[in-house]
């Protein structure tokens, strides 16, 4: 039986419909996607990696998402840690995050995961976005994204890494964002950090700064032991005798930096730029300007300095009601789509 043409292109039509919405049928299932509005961001796609077990990146990075998405312009991937058996979101499955293949159209990657073991398929996307000299971010306990248990020789970032793999001491935050993991240097739980943005003069007109006045988060200050030397400290923090924005600082406290710049090089890759910051719950992500620090730093690492000025909309879109950190406080049953 023969068909009119036009019956042929009607068929061809919806067989390509088919394929485009197959396509995009796991955005609110395993990955959300925000397409950019009008804005200087438009045309870069940025791809942020939530998957810590405390700090509730599940509900601040399709915070900053939507934020990116519909006040700069950029398209936005937020991917999550998901549960295979049940689909849920579930902070502490340390072995799935799927949609990293997103990676290869991204030219930002913004983390904030901890101990996470990945299969090797997942984490080479990861590699290869790197190896390709991309811009990217981490935050908080992505000094130590990565803890190999079961396979102990794998070349995937174990973050105390002493193993044959030259090159990758103490592991990929170190590598990469110039740390791993040391201490909590503030007390847990029972004091904040209060940011000294004046505390390095000669940064004070540095691009990422701009507009960033008063930072107080309520997780405490990380120890940081060494920074390389090609790290560039942007801001110190000193640790407050309470978890409220009104506790005084600490002074008797050593002062530690908690946001810098370093660049990166992969053996075989192209160079790279990274920021790093101690910062980064969910709940401190309600701080205007430790949400404005990192609109300042996406634009910075994309070559896009000149779009930085001190007034740049850091409004939270839609709303915003974060749950505070701990082990285990995560939501239940969430699914992707509970958290667009």
């Amino acid at each position: 039986m023969k068909f009119p043409f036009s019956t042929k292109i009607a068929a061809f039509l919806v067989l390509l419909f088919g394929v485009h919405c197959g396509g995009f049928a796991q955005n609110g299932t395993t990955f959300l996607q925000f397409e950019g509005k009008e804005g200087p961001g438009k045309g870069k796609h940025i791809v942020l990696v939530a998957g810590d077990d405390e700090y509730r990146s599940e509900e601040s990075m399709p915070m900053l998402a939507k934020l990116l998405s519909e006040k700069h312009g950029f398209k936005t991937t937020v991917l999550f840690p998901i549960e295979p058996s049940t689909g849920n979101v579930v902070p502490n499955h340390q072995n799935n995050i799927p949609g990293l293949e997103h990676l290869k159209t991204a030219d930002l990657m913004i983390m904030l995961i901890r101990f996470r073991e990945l299969p090797d398929e997942q984490t080479k996307h990861i590699e290869d976005f790197l190896k390709a000299g991309k811009p990217i971010i981490g935050l908080r306990t992505s000094t130590h994204a990565f803890a190999y248990q079961k396979n102990k020789t794998s070349p995937y970032y174990k973050w105390t890494w002493n193993g044959k793999e030259a090159g990758w001491e103490k592991g990929f935050g170190k590598v990469i964002f110039g740390e791993t993991w040391v201490n909590h240097h503030g007390i847990h739980a029972k004091e904040g950090c209060r940011a000294l943005i004046d505390g390095v003069q000669e940064m004070n007109d540095h691009p990422i700064l701009r507009g960033v006045n008063d930072i107080w988060v309520p997780e405490d200050v990380y120890g940081i032991q060494s920074l390389p030397e090609n790290a560039t400290v942007l801001v110190h923090g000193q640790s407050t005798a309470g978890m409220h924005d009104k506790a005084p600082v600490m002074w008797e406290k050593s002062v530690m930096p908690i946001a810098w710049t370093k660049p990166y090089q992969l053996e075989g890759g192209k160079p790279g730029m990274a920021f790093a910051s101690t910062m980064g719950s969910s709940m401190g992500f309600q701080s205007e300007d430790l949400r404005r620090l990192m609109v300042n730093a996406s634009f910075y690492l994309l070559g896009m300095a000149e779009i930085i000025t001190p007034d740049l909309s850091v409004e939270i879109v839609g709303e915003y009601k974060p749950t505070m950190f701990g082990f285990d406080t995560f939501r239940k049953g969430m699914k992707v789509a509970d958290f667009k």
